[in-house]
């Protein structure tokens, strides 16, 4: 009997997660009105706690834990507490955005639980604390804007608990990521990307000249050589391609987008000869079975789950995931593809890609520039993180020992990746209230017909004065209350008022 529900679950989770998945884009579409989008996102809460209700039932069958169930329960009412916060406080936030956080650390949770219960359990205390702490961002986001005038103060911080690691970090396979305090191991450059983020912004907020393009690059290269030379290459690479894309669209300079691109190539060949871990990455990726007993045991592994599992996976606790060394942090995807099929892999991915895609058109719809470039900075970090996580356990480029957000275990990912959403979901509602405030802004020309009941002596002396201060605005094109917008002094094309 156990058996026959395990074999049927394979398929009834593949198909409950294409469902959502569907959801993700259908609900993107142009002719999707706000109330059928509204039922697509309660239909895919539907799903993805149908999903939980057979991933946990097939764990508990087969493993005939009771800790299991008081588990499952507990992360139905910290999915449920997290929907209604969101709802009773962020009205106007992005669902989509909320049901795909919960819908991946709901996958996390659950292969989780199947590779150890222990770590399992972790992870979700650490989920509940980071959500109650996060859950405070978007306001703070969408109302605070001094945020963009901590320039200084973003790279001073960066950079010395940056250093504080390359100095006194413990040594974990070869490179110094962490520390422990209290008992409780951090990992700063998940936090230092998010502060890297604003720094960049801050800096061409302020100008995009050449000479704030050089003070910018050189702190943002000293970012990346500490990262280097603490053998962190994996955030090093995150740490550039995020600068590389803000750069390029606030300067919208080809010449410097190619000039960094071959700057970072000529870095990694440099950290090919200077760095033994990075050739020993490099010797895996290229044939790992020809050296299967010390570099290329891991890749190998992943790549022989990956290809057990096939497209509809062996099933829950079916497969042999242990045999990766690393499965929980950097190969969990792997162990994804092996117990629940290539084609949930597969839906994983798309899903990972409509945040993605939601993070950009957020960026693209905001008027503030700076916000404009925060957002755009992180849904980067975000999307190429997906990209060096899945690439290396795919085999696709080398192992880069990053993990996959809100999908893998750790911490700090977690908290970082939260916050990280929290963010976005700020930059969502300041969108949304600058909308609002556009559309009644419109409206109110249309109390102009209360102007009939006034005196014609006084309607024809206000025509004139409005007349003349027409006159005047034509005086001085590009001025707007007498202040110049940085989009003015930048691209020349549209104005608007900051602070």
């Amino acid at each position: 009997m156990v058996h026959l529900i395990t074999e049927l679950s394979r398929y009834t989770m593949i198909i409950l997660f294409a469902l959502y998945t569907w959801q993700c884009f259908s609900a993107l579409k142009r002719n999707v009105d706000a109330e059928e989008q509204s039922w697509k996102f309660r239909k895919q809460v539907v799903y993805m706690y149908l999903f939980h209700l057979n991933a946990y039932a097939v764990l508990f069958l087969s493993t005939e834990n009771r800790d299991l169930l008081k588990f499952y329960l507990e992360q139905v009412v910290f999915f449920a507490a997290v929907q209604i916060c969101y709802g009773i406080f962020y009205k106007r936030v992005s669902r989509l955005v909320v049901n795909n956080m919960c819908m991946l650390m709901c996958i996390g949770f659950v292969i989780l639980t199947r590779l150890s219960y222990k770590h399992a359990v972790k992870q979700f205390t650490i989920a509940v604390i980071s959500m109650a702490v996060t859950m405070l961002i978007p306001y703070f986001i969408s109302r605070w804007k001094f945020v963009r005038s901590l320039t200084w103060m973003y790279a001073l911080a960066g950079i010395t608990m940056l250093g504080v690691v390359a100095v006194l970090g413990a040594v974990s396979k070869g490179a110094k990521l962490s520390f422990s305090v209290a008992g409780i191991t951090v990992q700063p450059s998940e936090f230092i990307k998010i502060i890297f983020v604003f720094f960049v912004a801050s800096m061409f907020y302020e100008s995009t000249e050449f000479s704030q393009v050089v003070k910018a690059t050189v702190v943002a290269a000293l970012h990346v050589v500490i990262l280097v030379l603490s053998r962190d290459l994996g955030a090093g690479l995150i740490f550039f391609i995020a600068y590389m894309v803000m750069l390029y669209v606030a300067t919208r300079k080809l010449y410097y987008f190619a000039g960094g691109l071959v700057c970072g190539a000529a870095a990694s060949v440099a950290a090919y000869f200077l760095f033994n871990h990075v050739r020993v990455r490099v010797v895996a990726w290229q044939d790992p079975l020809a050296v299967f007993e010390r570099e290329g045991n891991q890749i190998s592994n992943s790549l022989f789950a990956i290809g057990t599992g096939g497209w509809f996976g062996m099933g829950l606790n079916q497969g042999m995931p242990y045999k990766i060394p690393e499965v929980k942090q950097d190969f969990i995807f792997s162990a994804i593809a092996e117990e629940l099929g290539g084609i949930f892999a597969i839906c994983l991915i798309l899903v990972c890609v409509s945040c993605f895609l939601m993070f950009l058109n957020i960026a693209m719809q905001i008027k503030d520039f700076f916000y404009k470039l925060v957002a755009l900075g992180l849904g980067t970090i975000y999307g190429f993180q997906i990209f060096l996580s899945i690439g290396g356990d795919i085999k696709f480029i080398p192992s880069t020992g990053v993990t996959l957000p809100l999908v893998s275990y750790g911490g700090s990912s977690l908290l970082s990746t939260l916050m990280i959403f929290a963010i976005i979901q700020g930059l969502y509602l300041m969108r949304e209230r600058d909308q609002a405030e556009g559309e009644i802004s419109q409206e109110t020309p249309g109390r102009k017909p209360g102007k009939k009941e006034r005196q014609p002596g006084q309607e024809t002396k206000t025509e004139e004065i409005g007349k003349e201060k027409k006159k005047q605005g034509k005086k001085r094109p590009g001025r707007k209350g007498g202040i110049s917008s940085h989009e003015e002094t930048i691209h020349g094309t549209k104005i608007q008022d900051f602070d």
